[in-house]
């Protein structure tokens, strides 16, 4: 049995990773400030069942505070951190891009240099497909040129990756840096479209939508990004001084009409919508290459996107609170 902590841990990704981490045998410590981003309800919702194991615990708290990160870091001998704590979204980046370059940068070196401290050097940090920027054509690979992100948020991951990369180099640490490419599934934060989508389809509302519709996602199921983590956690303790990123994606962009029509055809009636001019910091498409992935962490995407919808429809219908 390992353990392991997970910052963010009561949010969207970071709940599902603590419950896969409890099911595998391992004792799980989530870090999380339960930020008001969103409401508490929510993210205490996503821990009912890791909050009744025996080798579960929380720790309430800033990732910035670094007194209770150490304190937490010294309770016990930890496997790997998962760094999934973050300031996200891309269009709030806009508005508080100080606050952004803070938790994301700031309090992500101040993590390595107390993993430094403590010596616990496997580390797998949640990076963004927003690295890429808005470029045209086929899939994206990690080797590609991400030195013009959109927005605030997109250029903080790639400063993530930066820094990850120094310490791997100087210190021995081995890290592996996920690209997630849109990630939906029960537990969704309410700000992100999928569910924002569906939460006003589900209630009569009218859906407002940007650009065309013409836009793309490579959309991703939680169930298949956290297959990457536990992936990626075995890269990392599979030797030292590991550095890698990788694309943790479904291969296959849909068309946001075809989400607002998969969408329609799961609430049962037409939907309301209103069109509105695209907005500064989207990008129009993102398209995984994941054949890195594939073959160094055993990845595979698994969840068909129509499937995928239709459950996560079903979900909302009995768990929305937005």
């Amino acid at each position: 049995m390992n353990h392991y902590l997970v910052t963010g841990g009561a949010g969207f990704i970071g709940s599902h990773v603590c419950e896969t981490l409890l099911k595998a045998g391992h004792s799980v410590c989530a870090y999380d400030s339960f930020d008001p981003y969103y409401p508490r309800e929510l993210k205490e919702r996503n821990l009912a069942d890791c909050r009744v194991h025996p080798n579960f615990m929380l720790v309430e708290g800033d990732i910035r505070d670094r007194e209770l990160l150490a304190t937490t870091l010294r309770a016990q001998p930890i496997a790997a951190v998962i760094h999934l704590a973050a300031r996200a979204g891309v269009r709030p980046s806009l508005e508080q891009p100080e606050l952004y370059a803070q938790v994301n940068i700031d309090a992500t070196v101040g993590l390595f240099e107390l993993c430094r401290a403590v010596g616990v050097k496997q580390v797998v940090f949640a990076s963004s497909s927003s690295v890429y920027g808005d470029r045209d054509g086929g899939p994206f690979r990690e080797s590609d040129n991400t030195d013009r992100p959109l927005s605030p948020y997109g250029s903080t991951k790639k400063a993530g990756e930066v820094i990850a990369h120094v310490y791997s180099h100087l210190y021995g640490f081995s890290i592996a840096c996920l690209r997630f490419f849109t990630v939906y599934g029960p537990r969704q934060r309410p700000d992100l479209a999928i569910r924002k989508f569906v939460h006003r389809a589900l209630n009569d509302e009218t859906i407002p939508v940007f650009g065309d519709g013409t836009s793309r996602r490579d959309y991703t199921h939680v169930n298949d990004i956290v297959n990457g983590i536990t992936g990626a956690l075995n890269w990392v303790n599979g030797a030292a001084g590991r550095y890698g990123i990788f694309n943790l994606g479904s291969h296959s962009p849909v068309e946001l009409n075809r989400l607002l029509a998969g969408i329609e055809a799961g609430v049962g009636h037409p939907l309301k919508i209103d069109r509105q001019p695209h907005q500064p910091g989207d990008v129009f498409q993102t398209f995984a290459d994941t054949s890195l992935a594939e073959i160094d962490l055993g990845f595979r995407h698994e969840v068909n996107f129509d499937d995928g919808l239709r459950d996560f429809i079903a979900w909302m219908r009995a768990n929305d609170l937005s």
